[in-house]
């Protein structure tokens, strides 16, 4: 295995002056030796116990129980919806040109997008584009208003009717419910706008550093367990921003295959290698990291000036937590820099709402980058990466988000420390309710996702995972289960291709610690009867004879 020292914050130890920036000039040749003892453990008995609880096992392998023929049809619908969306545009350019100026050549200048780019887009989305971009009015809690609109032209354009629906959110991030228009982060929220305004109007490179925001970024770096943090007024250039200050030229970024768009976006945008492992893949992770590590940059063969593996702390489209303590094995084996994006984990799990760290008890310290946002947990905006001092220091003074974009508002900010204090328990009037937020999403999160696959509907995640998707498959049932919800007063999130691979279209649940019981019992009836009408209850006869299996041992053991 490969040595590399660190010192006592978790940094890898002779390089250049520059935090993070700069790794060890022979970060790609060092040798076989002994694990440094400087470094805090995870002990193997925690590795073992977090993934012998089952909390792993539910892979994506489960798809090979898919029937053949759901698979083949979904193949086929897509086949025909592309077939058919070929042969309108062929007939149209004949019978209707005046539509299809804008795909055309005008003026000698070649169209922006051409007929084939935007295919997808006006003959497959456009036809269930009603049910997507849905506008509502007030907070988007447990329920929330929903406009409502028709269309008369098939979707090209939407008409307000004037009614307001007021429907069950599956749909929204709000998971510890603190998205709401009044009660104690309301009432933080509007005083500190009446003390200190509105906004600073400035980058915090230049009069942007407020006392709030400061105390704030204190305040992060304590909830998550870190030396300093550093907030960031937008979620995504959280990621997109900050991984090119964190590596460049000569580096290497190992990514999973299903990392978020913003931090596709930060790797390319940084100028460094970029190799991708599978899906939640330890093995192929290594596998990777010992090819570039043995083999060195393209052409060259000179080492890696920096390895940088980035994951996420819960995958929001599959539901799932990552390998995170074999991973760290891995980090101490190979020596790389780990960075987890806990945009969804931050705040919904771990006992205390820590993160992925706090729920798979791992010191936060093993972790080089942490990067979170607000808008999820918290109900607010924004982002912050946290880490060691001198790299947090490292970015301020290099980072554009810190040194061009304006500073995060004033009632943002206060919302974030309010809820946060919350959480954390030193809100005097306000100390168990943060902890009650969290133990009701626990409790509604593994209730929902146990009763669905009772009722034999395929669902993805790890058990604790406040996002639960439920695979659809076939695209025609996709738009017709999100009518069939808005029927029933039940606003939900339907995704499929590119979002997802093409066979895998799904709706993806939501929990929130403000839905009530009742609420979710309503929603599992009616999913239920969606369910028998569009046919998704593909392990029924499963869930069945597993029950008549039980029963019968049941029996026995009581007649014995």
């Amino acid at each position: 295995m490969l040595k590399h020292t660190r010192d006592k914050d978790g940094l890898l130890v002779g390089g250049e002056q520059y935090p993070f920036k700069q790794a060890p000039k022979n970060s790609s040749t060092l040798l076989l030796s002994e694990k440094t003892t400087a470094e805090p453990t995870v002990s193997k008995e925690v590795v073992e116990a977090t993934l012998g609880d089952g909390v792993q096992k539910k892979e994506l392998s489960e798809l090979e129980a898919v029937p053949t023929l759901i698979l083949v049809t979904t193949y086929l619908s897509f086949l025909m919806l592309i077939m058919f969306a070929h042969m309108r545009d062929f007939i149209g350019k004949i019978l209707n040109p005046e539509q299809y100026v804008q795909l055309r050549e005008q003026s000698g200048y070649a169209p922006m997008v051409s007929d084939f780019e935007s295919l997808w887009t006006r003959r497959l989305y456009g036809r269930i584009r009603d049910c997507f971009n849905r506008p509502i009015t007030g907070v988007a809690g447990g329920r929330v208003n929903l406009l409502e609109r028709v269309s008369k032209d098939f979707n090209n354009t939407f008409q307000f009717t004037g009614r307001v629906l007021n429907v069950l959110n599956l749909a929204s991030y709000n998971y510890l419910g603190f998205a709401q228009s009044e009660g104690p982060c309301a009432d933080k929220v509007e005083e500190a706008m009446h003390a200190n305004g509105i906004t600073q109007a400035s980058s915090r490179a230049e009069v942007g550093r407020s006392r709030q925001l400061a105390e704030t970024e204190d305040m992060v770096a304590r909830f998550v367990g870190t030396e300093a943090a550093l907030i960031v007024s937008m979620g995504y250039a959280t990621n997109a921003l900050n991984i090119p200050t964190l590596v460049g030229k000569g580096c290497l970024i190992i990514s999973d295959e299903l990392n978020h768009s913003s931090l596709v976006s930060g790797a390319r945008l940084s100028g460094a290698t970029i190799r991708v492992f599978k899906h939640n893949d330890v093995g192929n992770l290594e596998k990777q990291l010992r090819f570039s590590v043995s083999q060195g940059q393209p052409r060259t063969h000179r080492p890696w000036k920096k390895i940088l593996v980035v994951i996420e702390g819960l995958y929001s489209m599959e539901g799932q937590f990552p390998k995170l303590p074999e991973i760290v094995e891995l980090r101490r084996k190979y020596g790389f820099y780990l960075f987890v994006d806990e945009a969804h984990s931050i705040g919904a799990l771990g006992k205390r709402g820590r993160g992925v760290c706090d729920h798979f008890g791992i010191d936060p310290r093993e972790v080089d980058v942490l990067m979170g946002t607000f808008t999820k947990s918290f109900g607010a905006a924004g982002g912050y990466i946290a880490g060691s001092k001198a790299l947090i220091d490292y970015l301020r003074l290099h980072s554009h988000s810190a040194v061009y974009a304006e500073s995060m508002s004033v009632p943002v900010l206060a919302q974030i420390s309010s809820s946060m204090r919350m959480i954390m328990g030193e809100d005097r009037e306000h100390a168990l309710e943060g902890q009650q937020h969290l133990e009701q999403l626990a409790v509604n999160s593994r209730y929902m996702a146990r009763r669905l696959a009772e009722m034999g509907f395929m669902t993805m995640g790890d058990p604790g995972s406040p996002v639960i998707p439920l695979l659809l498959f076939n695209p025609a049932k996709i738009p017709a289960f999100s009518r069939e919800c808005l029927k029933r007063n039940i606003a939900v999130v339907v995704v499929s291709y590119p979002a997802t691979s093409i066979i895998t279209g799904r709706v993806r649940i939501c929990i929130s610690a403000s839905h009530t019981r009742e609420d979710l019992d309503y929603a599992l009836e009616q999913i239920s009867d969606i369910g028998d009408l569009l046919m998704l209850k593909f392990h029924k006869d499963k869930v069945a004879k597993e029950l008549e299996q039980s029963t019968s041992t049941t029996s026995s053991k009581k007649n014995a």
